[in-house]
């Protein structure tokens, strides 16, 4: 029996009269890299900030390795990691300050040995004791890997992960994700744009369209189902995904 990490029912979210997520309904099993794919507006930040405890659902309920999100928020931050788009730090910290700062935060008590072990997971020694604020985008995307880490979670969320790195970053992100899930069983939650990069990373896909969920297979038999067309993009397009007016 395949175990659940992510499942969703009738998880609904508005603001005032606009309906950001309809009813979503889904199950991701441990394991999986799952990317959500949507115009923009779609809703896929807003499921991410539900899944994340960031926002209360106006309706439904979710649960992440058997945690409720209404009932048992701190049991669901626990026990995920999290990399928002646009990710902050403490400019005037060092590497090594900042991920002190964010492991204690997880309940790290001694945290450098942890510190130690995944920056070199992440290939990225030796910029210790040098300041955030002189880091480049690709370079705070990887501290923003090791904060989300360090504690060791069973799923990660990332939202938008590749938004403004150039081809060097995405490619060094999607290897790290890659490891992240096939040496640790780490379950990936992924929102992205990026159909290029899906393609390459996800096992499986899930699709909004104005906050329904409108498609959820895994990659294999989603272009299975497709034979005529060329690409994953061709295949969004057939199953009318279209940008609100």
């Amino acid at each position: 029996m395949t175990t659940s990490a992510i499942s969703t029912s009738a998880l609904s979210r508005a603001f005032g009269t606009h309906r950001a997520l309809v009813g979503l309904t889904l199950d991701v099993p441990a394991g999986e890299v799952f990317g959500l794919l949507g115009h923009n507006g779609a809703g896929k930040t807003t499921t991410v900030n539900l899944l994340t405890t960031l926002l209360e659902p106006s309706s439904g309920d979710a649960t992440i390795n058997g945690h409720s999100v209404t009932a048992d928020a701190a049991g669901v931050r626990c026990s995920i990691g999290y990399l928002p788009e646009n990710v902050q730090f403490y400019d005037d910290l060092t590497l090594l300050e900042n991920l002190r700062f964010f492991a204690r935060l997880s309940g790290l008590r001694r945290p450098d040995a942890r510190i130690r072990d995944v920056l070199s997971f992440l290939d990225f020694e030796g910029h210790d004791n040098q300041k955030i604020g002189m880091f480049s985008k690709g370079m705070r995307q990887r501290v923003g890997i090791a904060q989300a880490v360090l504690h060791e979670p069973a799923v990660l969320f990332l939202d938008e992960p590749t938004s403004g790195l150039d081809p060097e970053g995405v490619r060094t992100l999607r290897e790290t994700i890659v490891r992240l899930n096939r040496e640790f069983g780490m379950t990936v939650f992924m929102n992205t744009h990026l159909l290029s990069e899906v393609t390459k990373t996800c096992t499986s896909i899930g699709i909004l369209n104005h906050g329904a969920l409108v498609h959820h297979d895994s990659l294999a038999n989603t272009l299975a189902a497709f034979p005529a067309e060329d690409s994953l993009e061709d295949i969004y397009f057939r199953l009318d995904v279209t940008s609100p007016s």
